[in-house]
């Protein structure tokens, strides 16, 4: 099992919100979706600003400053003019239970290229 690091509870990132953190000194956003709790890194591939501020549908999370989009499943951006992709972290929380917590592992995982 890897070290995992609480950063929060359920309750804290409402259903199809999003929040950031930072994990050991890494900009994080952790999205809330009907799919689960998804992180990745707080940073967009493109124009190096705060993806936690940009405005999240489905699992989708648009930048807001170009409008890039990213999935957060994978890390991988939907659009223009991101092209490459942003790293993701496994996250582990139950939906169910707005008291429980949400734990990151705070070793990214390997990026995804475009179409995997």
């Amino acid at each position: 099992m890897p070290n995992l690091l609480t950063v929060g509870q359920v309750s804290d990132i409402p259903l199809e919100t999003v929040r950031h953190y930072d994990i050991e000194g890494e900009p994080v956003v952790i999205a809330h979706t009907s799919e689960g709790f998804f992180a990745l890194e707080d940073r967009c591939s493109h124009a190096d600003v705060a993806l936690s501020e940009g405005e999240l549908d489905g699992c989708m999370l648009e930048c807001w400053l170009h409008g890039a989009v990213f999935d957060v499943r994978t890390g991988v951006p939907a659009t223009l003019p991101a092209l490459v992709p942003v790293k993701t972290y496994d996250v582990f929380a139950d939906p169910s239970n707005p008291e429980g917590p949400i734990e990151v592992n705070p070793t990214p995982n390997p990026i995804q290229s475009k179409g995997k």
